[in-house]
């Protein structure tokens, strides 16, 4: 195992256990970082990079940056700004989406936010509700709860929620409605403002290289067909992304091989107009990473 230079290491705060913490460990595995035995510790030491994890509470993770405690950290968007932490937003990183969003009774008398006066909202975001209130010129008591919010209007402790929704599943199971988005959510990769050391700046920037190239190879798929000659023209119209691609002759006369990169929803969009074009044998390929 390496032995971790203090002065350029880095300390990166992940969920240790919820909605974000598989999808965070696969995304660090993706980027070739090994661990042994994250299930089992708090501090893990990175095998081939100068990383290591500590395992935390998300709750707990813009408070660890912030103060220095961590260089880095996984955390939901809505954590941090539910927070106010003073940290820096280096990406978001299009996991671990939902959305934090007002809810109330589906046979009460509040059906829109505008019907939240003098009402009381039960939350585990009292801050961005309140900001919320705030920004509508809206006036209600806010009840904070640490867990089970949804259940707040069935027990009478409140009137309406706020809480995070990703499919809307444990809304409908408990009568309720969503009525208005007040936060969008997602995971995001989050620095602290403590002054870094140049080595620590310098993993860093490696660091977002490998999780940007190994994202845009998730979004994508290396394509391979074969067409006549004269239909290249119109598949790179097809494909306005198809810029440059590879044309390769086949042994038949006419015919040329065409490599490319494309979005995976993009091609599955224009697949039929491919081979109207004249395209056959496609071959869909997954890429590993892509460095720009």
């Amino acid at each position: 195992m390496r032995t971790l230079d203090s002065s350029t290491s880095l300390r990166i705060a992940v969920q240790k256990s919820g909605r974000l913490t598989d999808k965070t460990l696969n995304l660090l595995e993706g980027i070739g970082l090994k661990f042994d035995d994250y299930k089992r510790s708090l501090l893990v030491k990175c095998r081939n990079f100068d990383v290591e994890l500590l395992l935390i509470r998300d709750d707990d993770i813009p408070e660890y940056v912030e103060d220095g405690v961590c260089d880095l950290g996984f955390v939901g968007a809505n954590t941090v700004a539910e927070d106010e932490a003073d940290v820096t937003i280096l990406r978001g990183l299009d996991y671990g989406v939902c959305r934090l969003s007002i809810a109330a009774p589906k046979a009460g008398d509040i059906q829109s936010a505008a019907d939240l006066n003098g009402k009381r909202i039960a939350t585990s975001y009292p801050v961005l509700t309140r900001k919320f209130l705030e920004s509508k010129g809206l006036s209600a008591d806010i009840v904070t709860l640490s867990g089970s919010v949804e259940i707040a209007p069935r027990l009478e402790i409140a009137d309406v929620i706020t809480d995070l929704v990703s499919t809307g599943g444990t809304l409908k199971a408990n009568g309720l409605q969503e009525l208005e988005t007040i936060f969008d959510s997602e995971t995001q990769l989050v620095k602290t403002n403590k002054p870094l050391s140049e080595g620590k700046q310098a993993l860093i920037e490696k660091f977002l290289q490998r999780i940007e190239g190994y994202q845009k190879a998730e979004k994508s798929r290396y394509i391979m067909m074969n067409a006549p000659e004269s239909a290249v023209d119109e598949i790179k119209d097809i494909i306005p992304s198809l810029k440059s691609p590879t044309v390769m002759p086949l042994a038949d006369n006419g015919m040329v091989a065409i490599h490319t990169v494309i979005t995976i929803t993009t091609f599955w969009d224009l697949m039929e107009n491919l081979k109207d074009a004249g395209a056959t044998g496609i071959v869909v390929l997954p890429i590993e990473s892509m460095i720009a």
